[in-house]
């Protein structure tokens, strides 16, 4: 019977397995550390097959690099074997909610992510640290030893801790902010649908270098925009120009795929300005150019009209005909043409200035600050902003965009989705990542009872979430409202290391090898570890049923079936195979004998073929 391996995706096996369908010949074996044999790419090989296009030693391209880029890639493709632990008492709905609350490192989070969202994310917002010299990068240093880490970055905090000050002072100061952004970057492009985007706010510090890896990850092409957001409204006195913006990097995964059948975008138009003056039988008006701008280079024709002599941006012919039709007018600015109010309502664009209408720190302070009773967190994003990207976004996917934010903070991303699913009647879900970093002892969310981040974040959804069923009352069908959200924490295996090192055991730790599981690990917490590794969503609904004295887990739409108790005999097993799940998991010490281990292969074998059986 086949154990499930219980560790994230290996990505260097995957990426061997994508050149073996495309380069049969060029995968070979090779021995390991252990004599056994594993697969491997013939490199010599595969530098032949693509010998015209190669570069390689010192010989020049373009690229960015920097020290540590290697090691962060080996830390994106390394698995890991940590699992997801439920709280479902600092959940809101826990059975039944489709949104995620994800407490712990959002490296190790989007690994535990990557089969079950594989290409499953509509959109993703993040609002990293900006490497000022006064925030935080996280430490990535579960692939490496203390001493490898120290040699690599150059820092290290005594306890191992995950966040270090990455100060200016420091030799690696843009290198250890590009280690820490890269490989989460990588890992988050996997998750994303064909037509997905993502959105990610900096500010000048590292806009440049963002931007260059983003190219590297997501291809210069797919760049949608750099987007220009005003975050503050006053001006530092104590500067000449003062800094008053933040970027937002704005890119697709495929952009072909983001714009093939969109012709609109879900932003509400700017519909100002229109008039009706000639009573126009098509409705009200406002011109609009029909010069050529670039003249000549452009390829727009010369000629005269209507005694104006220009380039203009149609055929002579194409302007005649619009003139007969009563669209071209002269203004004191020269020829124009009738832009029609009926035309805007179904022409929805932006640009890249959200200058007024996407919302300002002090302002997301100030609400953040009313809705919690009191100061928790430092500069939360506006839901405003957010807002606007799900609406340019997500409108045309309401029902199920999923939306993850893996630097969540203090959840406004959670916020905006409840906001515009409540505006709209959308099923929108969000899944939220948060290191459970601590806050300052003197702070006054300290003060307030939140020892952590995550613990502002949770509490920020909870409340917002009754707060806008409470305003929208009157609003038909508001009690449908998902407000819910399971919260997931990192933890390390439920399984004890012999699990995952069988070899390794001894004769005095034989009797370990008993039950492979940790002893302080319940039912729920073994469940939503084969949900990781089985790749199955972590938002599937879940009912308990009592069968034969037996507790038992049923999973979506027979999507998986579980049971974690011991002394399973013939009787059981039959009754489950009758089910007919898509998949089944037992303990592989949940048997009452060796013998009704044996035998419950056969049982689904015969009774229920089509499932996918498995032991932890």
């Amino acid at each position: 019977m086949q154990k499930l391996d219980q560790q994230t995706l290996n990505f260097t096996d995957e990426h061997i397995a994508n050149i073996a369908a495309m380069f049969p010949h060029c995968v070979t074996e090779v021995e390991d550390e252990n004599g056994t044999l594993k697969k491997a790419i013939d490199f010599d090989l595969l530098k032949q097959e693509l010998s015209a296009n190669i570069v390689e030693g010192s010989k020049e391209r373009y690229r960015i690099d920097w020290p540590g880029k290697r090691a962060s890639l080996v830390s994106a493709n390394t698995p890991i074997t940590k699992t997801l632990r439920p709280a479902v008492e600092e959940s809101v709905n826990f059975d039944t909610t489709e949104n995620l609350y994800i407490e712990g490192d959002n490296l190790e989070a989007l690994k535990l992510l990557q089969e079950s969202y594989l290409g499953a994310i509509k959109m993703i917002y993040i609002d990293p640290p900006y490497n000022t010299g006064k925030d935080f990068v996280y430490k990535d240093n579960f692939t490496r030893s203390k001493e490898e880490e120290l040699e690599a970055s150059g820092q290290v905090d005594e306890e191992g801790g995950r966040l270090v000050a990455n100060l200016e002072s420091n030799g690696r100061f843009h290198s250890d902010w590009l280690s820490m952004m890269y490989p989460r970057l990588r890992l988050a492009r996997n998750l994303l649908k064909d037509d997905g985007v993502i959105f990610i706010s900096i500010d000048d510090n590292e806009v440049h270098n963002l931007r260059k890896i983003c190219d590297e990850i997501f291809g210069e092409n797919n760049l949608i925009a750099q987007i220009c957001h005003k975050a503050r409204a006053s001006i530092s006195n104590d500067k000449i120009i003062s800094s008053n913006h933040n970027h937002i990097l704005f890119y697709a995964k495929t952009i072909e795929k983001v714009f093939a059948n969109r012709k609109k975008i879900g932003l509400d138009p700017d519909l100002s300005g229109f008039s009706n003056p000639d009573n126009d039988k098509r409705g009200p008006w406002k011109v609009a150019p029909v010069d050529g701008p670039g003249g000549e280079k452009k390829g727009n024709p010369y000629y005269e009209f209507l005694g104006v002599e220009g380039y203009f941006r149609y055929s002579k012919k194409t302007m005649e005909e619009k003139y007969k039709d009563g669209l071209i007018i002269k203004t004191a600015n020269g020829l124009q043409q009738k832009y029609f109010l009926s035309q805007a309502e179904q022409s929805r664009k932006t640009d890249t200035t959200w200058w007024d209408n996407a919302g300002l720190t002090s302002t997301a302070t100030r609400q953040l600050q009313k809705l919690m009773d009191g100061k928790s967190f430092d500069t939360p994003k506006p839901v405003e902003l957010i807002h606007r990207m799900l609406k340019l976004m997500t409108f045309d996917d309401r029902s199920n965009a999923i939306v993850l934010d893996f630097f969540s903070g203090s959840a406004s991303t959670a916020h905006a989705t409840l906001q515009l699913n409540a505006e709209d009647g959308g099923n929108r879900k969000f899944i939220m990542v948060q290191l459970p970093e601590e806050t300052d002892e003197k702070s006054e969310a300290y003060k307030a009872g939140y020892q952590t981040i995550a613990e502002i974040g949770k509490e920020r959804i909870r409340r917002a979430g009754k707060k806008i069923v409470e305003e929208n009352a009157d609003k038909e069908g508001i009690e449908d409202l998902d407000i819910g959200f399971r919260v997931l924490k990192i933890d390390e295996s439920n399984m004890k290391d012999i699990y995952f090192t069988p070899d390794a055991v001894d004769r005095a730790s034989l009797f370990d090898t008993v039950d492979h599981i940790k002893e302080d690990r319940t039912p729920e917490d073994l469940l939503f570890g084969v949900l990781v590794d089985w790749g199955v969503d972590l938002t599937l609904p879940i009912r308990r049923e009592t069968i034969h004295e037996k507790t038992v887990f049923f999973v979506g739409h027979d999507d998986l079936t579980a049971c974690f108790d011991e002394d399973l005999d013939v009787e059981f097993i039959k009754e489950l195979a009758g089910r007919d799940a898509m998949r089944v998991v037992f303990k592989e010490s949940g048997f009452k004998d060796d013998e009704t281990k044996i035998n419950a292969e056969q049982i689904f074998t015969q009774l229920s073929p089509g499932t996918d059986l498995r032991v932890i």
